[in-house]
C-alpha cells in the first residue's frame, strides 16, 4: 500500500495542470467584481499618484548650511559689575553664529575671585548658622563638618568648588561649621535675580541665512529674497506674508513656542526652529518655499524641578599691578535656540518617457542595459547622446 502512495506521488509531478476559467452569469457577483476593480483603481489614480504623486522620483539627501547673526544691546546696573552696555560679543555664545546659539538673559556674577583658601560654605548660604535644619539645607552637604576630621586634607568637595585643607571653619560658638577649601575665592554666589537681568533681549533680532540643495536633482535655493535693496533686511521682519525675510525677534520665537520670554528668560531653556523645504520641484522655483515651526525642546513643565532650565559657566581673567590672577565667574542663564533644516525634493520621473508613448521601447532600450557577468570586455550603456539625431526626440 505504502509503494503505491509514493508511486502515485512521484508520477503527479509529471502532470501539466492549466487555468481554467469559470463565467458566471450573475449580475450580483459581476457588480461586485467591477466594485472591487473601480475602488483598487481608484486607490492607484487617486491615493497614489494623485495625493502621494507615485510618479514622482524624490530626494530626502537634503544638503544645508545655516549662518545665523544676532543684533541688539541691553543696558544693565548692577552692584558687581556696575553700569555696563551688553552687545552681541557678551551675550551670544558661540560668536561666530551657528545653527545652535545661545543668548544670556540673565546671570549670577562673582567678580575679584582669586586661588586661596576660604569657607566652602559661605556666610550668605547660612554659614555658622545655629540652627542645624537651617544650615543642613546647604546645596553643599559634603562640605558641612563638626570637627576638622571631618575635612581630610587632599579630598575634593562633592559638588563644590575646592580641595579641603583639614581645618573645619566655625563662626563663635557654632556647633557646625564649612570645610575650608583652596579655591577660586570666595565661592560662587548662589542668589540668583528674581527678574532678569537681560530681559530686553525680547526685542534683540536674529538673520537666519539657509541655504539647501538637493543633490540629486541639483537644484539649489536660500530663504533669503533676491534683491539688490541694501535696506531690505534692515527693515523687515517674517511673517507668514514675508517667507524670505529670515529676520526674527526673539520674543516672536518663544511666543510662537508657546512661552513667555520673560518668564523663560530667568532660568533658561531650549528652543527648536524646524525649517521644511517641501519641494514639488515640477513646479516654478518660485513654489519652493520655506516654512518655519517653533517649539521648546527642554521641558518647561519641569518648572519647579532642581533641573529645570538652562545654563553653565564662563570666567573672564586678569591680573592685578602685582601679577596676581584673578578671575570674574559668570554663571549665564539663557535661551539656547537649534535650528534645524528637512525636507525633500519630488521631481516627474520617467514614467511618461518609458511607457505612454510611442517609442517607449526605443527609449527604455537606451535607459536599461543588460550585462553578461561571463563578459570580460568594458562595457558602455547607449544613452542619448551625440551618438543619436537630435530628429529621434521628436515625436514626445
Amino acid at each position: 500500500m505504502g509503494q503505491v502512495s509514493w508511486k502515485g506521488l512521484f508520477l503527479s509531478l509529471f502532470d501539466y495542470k492549466t487555468e481554467k476559467y469559470v463565467i458566471a452569469k450573475n449580475k450580483k457577483v459581476g457588480i461586485l467584481y467591477r466594485v472591487v476593480q473601480l475602488s483598487i483603481l481608484a486607490y492607484l489614480v487617486g491615493w497614489v499618484f494623485v495625493v502621494k504623486k507615485g510618479y514622482q522620483d524624490t530626494d530626502t539627501s537634503l544638503q544645508s548650511s545655516v549662518i545665523t547673526k544676532m543684533k541688539g544691546v541691553a543696558f544693565t546696573n548692577t552692584s558687581e559689575l556696575g553700569e555696563r552696555l551688553w552687545d552681541v560679543a557678551d551675550y551670544v555664545i558661540p560668536p561666530q553664529g551657528e545653527n545652535v546659539f545661545f543668548v544670556m538673559t540673565n546671570l549670577i556674577v562673582t567678580p575679584n575671585q582669586r586661588q586661596t583658601t576660604c569657607p566652602e560654605v559661605g556666610r550668605t548660604e547660612s554659614f555658622g548658622s545655629q540652627t542645624p535644619t537651617k544650615l543642613g539645607s546647604v546645596n553643599i552637604p559634603d562640605a558641612l563638618c563638626y570637627e576638622d576630621e571631618d575635612c581630610p586634607a587632599g579630598q575634593a568637595v562633592v559638588a563644590g568648588n575646592g580641595v579641603k585643607t583639614g581645618r573645619c571653619l566655625k563662626d563663635r560658638d557654632s556647633i557646625r561649621g564649612s570645610c575650608e577649601v583652596l579655591a577660586w575665592c570666595p565661592v560662587e554666589k548662589r542668589s540668583k535675580p528674581k527678574k532678569p537681568l537681560l530681559g530686553s533681549a525680547e526685542n534683540f533680532t536674529v538673520f537666519i541665512k539657509n541655504s539647501i540643495r538637493f543633490p540629486k536633482f541639483k537644484f539649489s535655493k536660500m530663504n533669503v529674497l533676491a534683491t539688490n535693496n541694501e535696506s531690505y533686511l534692515k527693515t523687515c521682519r517674517y511673517s507668514t506674508e514675508h517667507p524670505y525675510c529670515p529676520i526674527f525677534l526673539l520674543g516672536d520665537i518663544v511666543r510662537w513656542a508657546g512661552n513667555d520670554f520673560q518668564e523663560m528668560a530667568l532660568e533658561g531653556g531650549v528652543i527648536g526652529i524646524q525649517i521644511e523645504w517641501n519641494c514639488d520641484l515640477d513646479k516654478a522655483p518660485s513654489e519652493c518655499n520655506p516654512h518655519y515651526s517653533f517649539s521648546r525642546l527642554d521641558n518647561k513643565f519641569a518648572e519647579k524641578s532642581v533641573s529645570s532650565g538652562y545654563n553653565f559657566r564662563f570666567a573672564k581673567y586678569y591680573r592685578d599691578a602685582e601679577g596676581i590672577e584673578y578671575r570674574t565667574l559668570f554663571k549665564a542663564y539663557g535661551i539656547r535656540f537649534d535650528v534645524m533644516v528637512n525636507g525633500k525634493g519630488a521631481f516627474f520621473c520617467d514614467l511618461v518617457l518609458l511607457y505612454l508613448i510611442k517609442k517607449s521601447n526605443f527609449y527604455r532600450g537606451k535607459k536599461y542595459e543588460e550585462v553578461k557577468s561571463s563578459s570580460r570586455k568594458s562595457l558602455t550603456s547607449p544613452t542619448l547622446n551625440g551618438s543619436q539625431s537630435p530628429d529621434q526626440l521628436d515625436g514626445l
